[in-house]
């Protein structure tokens, strides 16, 4: 069927060819001559020319070929699922995903939920941003960073992580020796760049952001500064995440004295906690105090996650549960969020953990 309806086409590209200047739709001839090649007749492909999602070539790149032959191609494409409205399908920007993630799977962090949602889609949807977005995670270990980090990625991507556009580094498996400094800051950078230049929007994840050597952030300080280009390059689109525990004490104590005076712990807010973190990352040992990033102000937002209470683990035991597709009662619940270590001594109001160990712990209470 499908050699039925490409031979004709062929045929009448070559009748038309005097009508309309072969070099106007030399892309968009290369574009899906690659992906028959490589999709339909499987034949040996060159790195990323097996890539379907690449950009699509739109029927405005094509300029005097037949209205009705563009048409024709364009359905046919889209009817095999390669058509995304974005133009690259690698790329799906689903705010309202984002918005419904982080409102159902996340507990307990009021203030992430309302910060990342709002930062994230704000940078969406302003084209003309004149700098990358830059969000700082701070907070105990369990309490999400992690977590919405992966959220981000799976709605604004649609392979999530896996995706081409999207980059984790971990800062003492990528980098862990100080003696190979001036190495990490070549690979790093040449890693940030040809990402970008391959993606039109790129996520950069930095996990123990704590832990990166201040010659490493100050290596990748232009690309998230407010310049129109990097040696021809923009890298305005791109949007750069730190995870780091600094700062995790000082959101704790703020909690407790909330708790202590009688009020809800969704009545902090913001103004109680950024400006000491930023005080506390500048005043801490390690990369961020030392680099530039703090002194030029170039993060948007540092972002608090609370500590997690007795009411927040056993929903994470619940999402566990569900997750295999099993239904807990509410003492099997009782019983998993017990089996927890809650701190400070008198008070036993946090999880040390978080919810980090959750899904492995409830292997414990499975019948």
């Amino acid at each position: 069927m499908f050699v039925r309806w490409l031979l004709p086409l062929i045929c009448a590209l070559s009748a038309e060819a005097d009508i309309f200047p072969l070099d106007s739709i030399s892309n968009v001839s290369t574009y899906y001559f690659n992906y028959f090649y490589c999709n339909i007749w499987e034949g040996e492909c060159q790195p990323h020319q097996d890539d379907a999602t690449q950009q699509v070539p739109v029927a405005d790149l094509w300029p005097g070929f037949p209205q009705d032959y563009t048409s024709l191609l364009h359905q046919w494409y889209c009817s095999l699922g390669q058509c995304c409205e974005s133009g690259d399908c690698r790329i799906t920007n689903n705010i309202t995903g984002l918005a419904k993630d982080l409102q159902t799977k996340l507990h307990g962090q009021h203030l992430v939920q309302s910060v990342v949602l709002k930062a994230i889609q704000g940078f969406i949807n302003n084209p003309e941003s004149n700098k990358p977005l830059t969000l700082s995670f701070h907070g105990w270990t369990g309490t999400g960073k992690n977590f919405v980090a992966r959220i981000i990625a799976d709605n604004l991507y649609r392979d999530g992580v896996k995706s081409e556009c999207v980059r984790l580094f971990i800062a003492p498996f990528h980098f862990p020796h100080a003696r190979l400094l001036d190495t990490y800051k070549g690979q790093l950078r040449e890693a940030i760049r040809d990402l970008v230049l391959r993606c039109p929007q790129t996520l950069f994840i930095f996990d123990e952001a704590e832990k990166l050597h201040p010659g490493l952030i100050d290596a990748i300080k232009p690309y998230m500064d407010h310049y129109d280009n990097v040696d021809g390059v923009s890298y305005r689109r791109a949007i750069f995440i730190f995870l780091s525990n600094i700062g995790g004490a000082t959101i704790n104590d703020v909690a407790l004295d909330f708790w202590h005076s009688g009020q809800n712990r969704e009545d902090i807010g913001m103004e109680d906690l950024e400006h000491r973190l930023r005080a506390e990352t500048l005043e801490t040992q390690g990369g961020f105090a030392q680099s530039e990033l703090m002194a030029d102000h170039l993060i948007d937002f540092f972002v608090p996650f609370l500590p997690l209470e007795y009411r927040h683990v056993k929903l994470c035991a619940r999402d566990a549960y569900t997750a295999r597709g099993l239904e807990a009662d509410e003492a099997t619940l009782d019983e998993v969020a017990k089996a927890m270590l809650y701190v400070p001594k008198e008070e036993r109001l946090f999880s040390a953990q978080g919810c980090k160990s959750i899904p492995q712990r409830i292997n414990f209470f499975l019948p």
